[in-house]
């Protein structure tokens, strides 16, 4: 994955409307992760290592919608080597 890929959820946070939180993968190399463990939804930002960069946890009830957008990587270039 690159820079730019993210995952954008919708929270009902009691109010008359819906909450958006949004983690975004802030460097090239970094992904976002989404995990869901028992009531909790974790999104974390992680780099090329594995490490943890950023987290968000949100309760799962409470979570209305939860959208990855994935960004294509590149197809690298063709070279042509010429026979000689």
């Amino acid at each position: 994955m690159a820079r730019g890929d993210k995952v954008v959820v919708y929270v009902d946070t009691g109010a008359t409307e819906a909450r958006e939180f949004t983690v975004t993968a802030s460097r090239n190399g970094r992904t976002v992760e989404v995990k869901s463990a028992r009531a909790m939804i974790e999104v974390s930002e992680m780099d090329k290592n594995g490490n943890v960069c950023h987290t968000a946890r949100f309760m799962a009830s409470r979570v209305i919608a939860l959208i990855e957008e994935r960004t294509e990587e590149p197809e690298p270039p063709v070279v042509l080597l010429e026979a000689s």
